[in-house]
């Protein structure tokens, strides 16, 4: 097994066209992480490292998570991917109800263009309010000892520029790296924590430490099981004549994924809640204690929200992805069919109510495996460190990126990862 996945590594390293594109996102994520050091000048980084350490920091912990500790340093990329993911999330919605949005997704990349550069706009704007926001929450914890307005001007420039320059390398990797951009950031956002994660697992008591190196290796092996699971449609092609040659005949099926949306819904599910308790820290006082009680992570209205949320944007960006009706129209065109029934609209919804159940227990299981770490704090006072939301995030991404490698080793003909 270990000398088959060497010598996968090894057959990936040889083909110039992987290995160009594996070695532009391991440069740009090394400017990421680049970035994510270098302090925003006029912060006391020592009193706003004092207000994270001492978890005061509450909704601003879980945001400093998914910046890889950026935001704990008030670093230039301290928002990290998070505005470009709340900007995607209102814009895939939007696409939903404005039919001038929805006339541009149907164009094809032309259209897909058009909203990608609307969803950029909202990005800078969406960053513009978060910089002032954070500004004077800096503020209220002394970290701004000399703030005027030029200093407060110069913070807020220099982290919607940091916001913008992430969203710039995130569209970088997806167009000439390896792997969804914003995934990929995300994902090494989290693994950057792991060494403080594992100093933290280290100093617990033996017995829970064991027990939860179990739960964590069972949320492994179950995040890789629904991820790669999958309902095959049996498809077959009628034999039809084409000039001089005998074309179809032959046999197929159409892959269904347990969850064929992948971790996209866990990410946006995760930024939505973040925004009712980071709204409560603009408030400040007994407006930031209601908040944070009702809204903060590890409150039921959160647990509940954030498995709803979940739930919604599986089916949503499932719906987003795979379109039965363009699906049915596909196979009609071409003379394939699904045996025992009818082409067309018959197809389509058989199609749909296959595809409604399966995404079911793809989305529960998604939701169970990021509420689990709440619920061993309420119920047990165990702090899963590696949380289930990172856990998901990291190995949905991990085989999501080794997927796509997969396919480059396979087009030359080499042996690939998985099996």
């Amino acid at each position: 097994m270990n000398n088959k996945l060497w010598q996968s590594l090894a057959n990936s390293w040889k083909i110039p066209e992987l290995r160009k594109k594996v070695l532009f996102t391991a440069g740009i994520l090394a400017i990421y992480r680049f970035g994510s050091y270098v302090p925003v000048p006029g912060v006391d980084v020592k009193a706003l490292q004092e207000f994270f350490q001492s978890g005061a920091g509450g909704v601003f912990g879980f945001l400093d998570l998914f910046s890889g500790g950026a935001l704990g340093k008030v670093a230039v990329f301290a928002l990290g991917i998070m505005p470009y993911i709340t900007a995607s999330i209102i814009m895939q919605l939007l696409t939903v109800v404005i039919p001038k949005l929805e006339a541009l997704a149907k164009e094809g990349e032309q259209g897909q263009k058009e909203i990608t550069k609307y969803t950029r706009y909202l990005t800078v704007v969406l960053s513009l309010i978060q910089s002032v926001g954070y500004v004077f929450i800096f503020r209220s914890y002394h970290a701004l000892p000399n703030l005027d307005v030029v200093h407060g001007l110069l913070i807020i420039i220099t982290l919607t520029a940091g916001a913008t320059g992430v969203m710039w390398l995130g569209e970088l990797i997806t167009a000439r790296g390896i792997g969804n951009g914003m995934s990929i950031i995300i994902f090494i956002s989290i693994i950057s924590r792991l060494p403080s994660g594992l100093y933290k697992f280290s100093a617990m008591p033996i017995l829970s430490a064991i027990g939860l190196a179990i739960i964590a290796l069972a949320v492994i092996v179950a995040v890789i099981w629904i991820t790669t699971g999958e309902r095959r449609v049996p498809v077959q092609y009628a034999k039809r004549i084409v000039g001089r040659r005998m074309m179809g005949g032959t046999s197929t099926f159409i892959p269904l994924k347990v969850n064929m949306a992948g971790v996209i819904p866990v990410i946006f599910a995760s930024s939505m809640m973040m925004i009712p308790t980071t709204f409560g820290q603009f408030l400040g006082g007994g407006g930031q204690n209601w908040f944070t009680r009702v809204f903060g992570p590890s409150s039921w209205p959160y647990i509940f929200g954030e498995a709803l949320l979940i739930v919604f944007f599986t089916y949503f960006y499932t719906a987003v992805t795979f379109n039965p009706i363009d699906q049915a129209d596909n196979l009609k065109k071409y003379g394939g069919f699904v045996p025992g029934v009818r082409p067309g609209r018959p197809t389509a919804e058989y199609l749909d109510r296959i595809l409604t159940r399966l995404t079911l227990p793809g989305a529960l299981f998604l939701a169970a495996v990021a509420v689990l770490p709440y619920m061993l704090f309420k119920y047990m006072n165990v702090q899963f460190y590696f949380g289930g939301t990172s856990l998901l995030i990291v190995v949905g991404v991990a085989l999501d990126t080794m997927r796509q490698m997969e396919a480059q080793l396979l087009m030359r003909h080499y042996e690939g990862f998985l099996k």
